[in-house]
């Protein structure tokens, strides 16, 4: 089973990566990345109350998480802060396309190749 990549919890961080990384957006989530030389890769991952209720954003935020899991738990991906935003999709996505999703924004911000 992979491990999950530690986690962004300080709102200076998030603020950091929004503001200075690339970012790339597809209908089940909006990923920004920002290269952070000399560390490993860390992620954060956020879900706005204009999405929905409380379970709504908790449902958003744990399949966001699996997700991530499951792509980079495994992989060599290293030096670099992510930030995941659920959209109104993530919650309800089909899993396959949710992780199509992730894939397919990893490479347009170019975190992976």
């Amino acid at each position: 089973m992979p491990a999950r990549p530690p986690r962004l919890k300080l709102r200076r961080d998030f603020q950091r990566v929004a503001g200075k990384g690339a970012r790339a957006a597809r209908p089940g989530l909006v990923l920004q990345a920002l290269e952070a030389p000399g560390q490993g890769l860390r992620v954060g991952f956020t879900a706005t109350k204009k999405i929905g209720n409380a379970v709504v954003r908790n449902r958003t935020k744990r399949r966001l998480r699996e997700a991530v899991r499951l792509t980079l738990g495994a992989s060599d991906v290293i030096g670099f802060d992510l930030v995941l935003i659920g959209r109104e999709a993530t919650a309800e996505r089909d899993w396959r396309t949710l992780l199509g999703d992730l894939r397919g924004a990893l490479k347009q911000a170019r975190v992976t190749p």
